[in-house]
């Protein structure tokens, strides 16, 4: 009987294996440049004040994360082909539209990131720094699959992941009041402007997009609804997972950089500066250690913009992600290249990433009601459109983000 346990047992975790890869390739998207910056500016600027806005953003991330999933699963349509499948051109056009900015301001953040590490570590200019990181990824894009990459992804989550909760044993918390900082909703004056770019970084508006289309490549198989029901448990499994391991490394972030920064009185204004924050761990190896993980959050999540941007254009015509299609080419080269001619106007780079972010809330709203209203409908998801609490939740999460959008909008009149 043991042994039959034991074997169901190693049965169902090697199936759950199977099916761990995209809730934690997402995961790469708010474990970036723009969340470094949003991050060590939210813990320099505030303490742990600020941590309530990363316990938030996950609960609403988990939360769309998944249900995003379920459109993938349950159609085998992407958010991007669903929209203009389901909905008028006049409607999903500007929708789709206004995704491929927000893909374009992430990937932004994502090369500038990548370009401020080769700055470190080889002394390139910020400029030529872009433009090698962009080349790097329009190589990667082109000759990498998806399973391919995520082997390359994961492994460089882990290795920035690792490096800061392992630093929260270095260093002298007070428990007490992240504690109280992490369940405490609290805006201090003038801090809007981070709390929003905290939001954007960990809610991103092209990581619904990225989920729906890494979900739907894998075609399974839509006939059975046994095989469906199953790929939403795991599926579920995964995402939750990935986000929890998101909100523990983007906390430790905070947690470290109000303890290096915020209790000494020193002010940030260079992501550059948070090397500092990995001293206690790595002496004088610290700005190398730094720049190398910064290198690999910048490369890395510019892929999975890139992607995003493909897959999005992509949908806008009723297609899939396929790098052998030219409406992904020109989605990714789309994202990619505008994002590096705007680094070229970008005078002052930590603003540039706080900033960027910042924008992806702004955007959120719309792309968070096109997803309730595919999932919710009959129509679009048949048996498993969302059941009404679940639409609760996420009208909850969208008048939640819109209200806070409000808020920033008043806080410039």
């Amino acid at each position: 009987m043991n042994k039959s346990f034991s074997r169901t047992s190693l049965q169902h975790a090697r199936e759950l294996l199977r099916y761990l890869g995209p809730g934690i390739l997402v995961t790469v998207g708010f474990i970036d440049p723009g969340n470094w910056a949003s991050n060590v500016a939210a813990g320099a600027e505030y303490g742990y004040l600020l941590l309530w806005m990363v316990t938030l953003s996950t609960i609403m991330l988990i939360l769309l994360q998944h249900n995003v999933a379920h459109l993938g699963i349950a159609t085998g349509l992407c958010l991007s082909e669903a929209a203009t499948k389901h909905l008028p051109s006049w409607l999903s056009r500007p929708l789709l539209s206004s995704a491929v900015l927000a893909a374009i301001s992430t990937a932004m953040a994502e090369i500038l990131g990548a370009a401020i590490a080769l700055n470190m570590l080889f002394g390139l200019s910020i400029r030529d720094g872009a433009i090698l990181s962009t080349l790097g990824v329009l190589f990667m894009l082109g000759t990498n699959s998806y399973r391919r990459l995520e082997k390359w992804i994961i492994g460089f989550v882990s290795i920035i992941g690792l490096s800061f909760l392992f630093e929260l044993s270095l260093v002298d918390i007070a428990w007490s009041s992240a504690a109280a900082g992490w369940v405490t909703p609290a805006i201090p004056e003038g801090s809007l402007p981070v709390v929003m770019s905290v939001l954007g970084a960990v809610v991103m508006p092209h990581n619904l997009f990225l989920h729906s289309e890494i979900i739907q490549s894998r075609q399974w198989n839509l006939e059975n609804p046994v095989i469906i029901r199953k790929q939403l448990r795991f599926e579920f499994l995964d995402t939750l997972f990935s986000m929890i391991l998101g909100w523990a490394i983007n906390s430790a972030m905070i947690l470290v950089a109000a303890t290096t920064f915020f209790q000494a009185g020193v002010a940030v204004d260079a992501l550059e500066q948070a090397q500092v924050m990995l001293e206690p761990l790595l002496g004088g190896h610290a700005a190398i250690v730094f720049a190398v993980a910064l290198l690999f959050a910048g490369f890395s999540s510019s892929i999975t913009a890139g992607m995003a941007g493909g897959s999005i254009f992509a949908g806008v015509f009723g297609e899939a992600y396929d790098t052998a299609s030219n409406q992904t080419r020109a989605g990714i080269l789309l994202t990619l290249i505008a994002a590096l001619i705007v680094i070229f106007f970008v005078s002052d780079p930590f603003q540039g990433l706080i900033y960027s972010q910042m924008l992806l809330s702004i955007q959120l709203p719309w792309t968070i009601f096109l997803q309730i209203y595919l999932t919710s409908s009959k129509k679009v998801m048949g048996d498993y459109a969302n059941r009404p609490t679940t639409k609760w939740l996420l009208l909850l999460v969208g008048a939640i983000v819109s209200a806070l959008n409000i808020m920033l909008l008043y806080s410039y009149l």
